[in-house]
């Protein structure tokens, strides 16, 4: 019991340790990764805490957990369209950009190392992937904030790029152990590994979104455990049928993350917190591995390889994926260096080790200093790299509070916060001369430490933080309200939107971009009324206006109150 007692007190002061470091980390600018590796030296054996830990073993399995649930967090907070956005050049990165720095790479590293060339390759493609977590850490903490569409490169690259160095790493482990003997069993591998991660992470992300909201669990603290069980069971069935689980892991999460999910937050605030504690233990368990003094020994051969995938084979790889793709040569140049080092090599050198090959030992320490020099060089110089090359862009300051609907049931609801940009059409409004769909309301407004009751007569600001209450349906029109957009509204066929009757022609321009024939004055009853007669004016009665057309919904003491906007009416009976 007295070790039990020990091992727990210590588990905890290290994650202690950890936890703090993390804000360190921020402010001096470095990866958080740096800082758990250094907190794990310095309790290790060699270091301050003397710890003696070498179980391989655990440290792998453990490493391979405490990463699945890193990629399925980070799957769930990846915006599918900002996926299918990036899904071509990102998946170039991932797949041929990780075997050209996997082939760059180890070539150096057998000659530098003098050890055979599928030792080199082998040191390659452990190191060939980059890591999504080090990288945002980096810039949300040194406050740069990319273009969305060189940010949703980075993040889907580093999100999908784990699975081809499993693939590169356990084939070639597979070769240096005598598993593959063949070109046919090396495609074979890939094939099933591609396949059977991307079919089992979609159906179990399905299957998982289906339960959650259909399950009906009395206690909220129990969906974060469903979604985590159904993350950890996308990756054991995609590992046991032969896929790659890292692959599965991180699409479930993308399918779960953009569904409409019960208890939504409060599922995201889990999986954050999990994630977190998971790098925690990971690294500072891993830095346990490690030994400083074998560290100094492979130094200068580690330097000389870390040079060689920084400023050799990770542009190489770049620039015979991306150009293609239209990104300018700022962008390019930029993606070059963002290659940053994480968790996955460090976990993936454990299993040479567990393999039993000969210079194991070699390839651990050579893997762990570059990712040590990868995490402190690029970790350090991104953010002023970012900033030189013009690539930031303003960040939307953060709302001081949060307001949510707690539920455990599926609401036909939703609350969503917007920041008044000096550019909306809500900037300098009042609250009632915003002609938002009939049912919108406003719940809450924040403006610095204030909280300000939405009225009427309140002014909005540029920076507010408005909280709105709505139905899912009608977002597309409230999004025009909030964030100002220049492209057309384009919604599928018969999508209808309720507005009030007294909304005028000249607010169906001016918030939404829709011209009416009609004077400026007139409103929606008026429309309707002219069109239609008085005899006609019925409710579900509908008049076609060119690309729309205006439904009576809700008629009281003779005037309508509520009219329906229907964007790209089906052919059908109309005025």
């Amino acid at each position: 019991m007295f070790l039990v007692d020990r091992l727990l007190l210590t588990a905890a002061v290290l994650v202690l340790v950890g936890v703090a470091s993390s804000k360190f980390s921020t402010r001096v600018g470095l990866p958080v990764l740096v800082l758990f590796l250094a907190v794990g030296l310095l309790a290790g054996e060699e270091g301050i805490g003397g710890i003696a830990f070498d179980n391989y073993a655990l440290a792998h399995g453990f490493g391979t957990v405490a990463l699945a649930f890193i990629l399925f967090d980070g799957g769930l907070r990846t915006s599918r369209r900002s996926f299918r956005a990036v899904l071509g050049p990102a998946v170039g990165l991932a797949t041929l950009g990780v075997v050209l720095t996997a082939l760059v790479t180890g070539v150096a590293a057998s000659c530098l190392l003098d050890i055979p060339m599928m030792h080199g390759l082998l040191i390659g493609s452990i190191i060939a992937s980059t890591d999504a977590a080090a990288v945002f850490a980096v810039l949300r903490g040194r406050g740069v904030n990319l273009r969305k569409r060189l940010a949703a490169t980075l993040e889907v690259e580093s999100g999908s790029n784990d699975p081809m160095a499993v693939f590169l790493t356990v084939m070639i482990l597979e070769f240096l152990t005598g598993g593959l003997t063949s070109g046919w069993a090396v495609g074979w591998f890939l094939f099933a590994q591609a396949v059977g991660g991307v079919v089992v992470g979609l159906v179990v992300g399905r299957a998982a979104v289906y339960a959650v909201n259909r399950v009906n669990l009395d206690a909220a603290g129990l969906y974060p455990i469903l979604t985590a069980a159904a993350g950890m069971l996308a990756y054991g069935a995609a590992a046991t049928l032969g896929g790659s689980g890292f692959l599965a892991v991180y699409l479930a999460g993308i399918v779960i993350g953009n569904e409409r999910i019960v208890f939504k937050k409060g599922i995201l605030v889990f999986h954050d917190g999990a994630a977190w504690l998971a790098q925690i233990a990971m690294f500072v368990l891993l830095g346990l591995l490690a030994f400083p003094s074998q560290l100094l020994e492979v130094a200068r051969e580690g330097l000389l390889v870390a040079a060689v995938l920084i400023f050799v084979a990770r542009p190489i790889a770049v620039a015979l994926t991306l150009p293609w793709f239209g990104y300018s040569a700022r962008e390019l140049l930029f993606v070059s260096w963002v290659g940053l080092k994480g968790a996955v090599p460090i976990v993936l050198a454990t299993y040479p080790l567990m393999f039993g090959i000969e210079g194991a030992p070699l390839v651990f320490n050579v893997v762990f200093f570059t990712v040590l020099v990868s995490a402190v060089l690029q970790g350090w110089t991104m953010p002023p790299i970012a900033r030189a090359l013009g690539l930031q862009v303003e960040r939307a300051p953060e709302a001081p509070v949060s307001l949510e609907i707690t539920s455990l049931k599926d609401v036909d609801g939703d609350i969503v916060e917007y920041t008044v940009s000096p550019d909306a059409l809500a900037a300098g409004r009042h609250v009632r001369d915003l002609r938002l769909p009939d049912g919108v309301v406003i719940a809450m407004i924040a403006r610095g430490p204030e909280i300000i009751p939405p009225r009427g007569s309140t002014h909005l600001q540029t920076g507010d933080h408005v909280f709105i209450v709505m139905r899912p349906a009608v977002r597309l029109l409230v999004d025009r309200v909030f964030r100002r957009s220049q492209e057309p509204l384009v919604t599928p066929a018969e999508t209808e939107f309720p507005l009030r009757g007294d909304t005028t022609v000249l607010d169906l321009r001016e918030f939404y971009d829709i011209t009416l024939p009609e004077a400026d004055e007139a409103t929606l009853h008026d429309v309707l009324t002219a069109r239609l007669g008085d005899e006609h004016l019925d409710i579900g009665a509908r008049v076609r206006l060119g690309g729309i057309a205006l439904v009576v919904r809700q008629i009281e003491e003779g005037r309508i109150e509520q009219a329906g906007l229907i964007i790209n009416p089906s052919p059908g009976p109309g005025a």
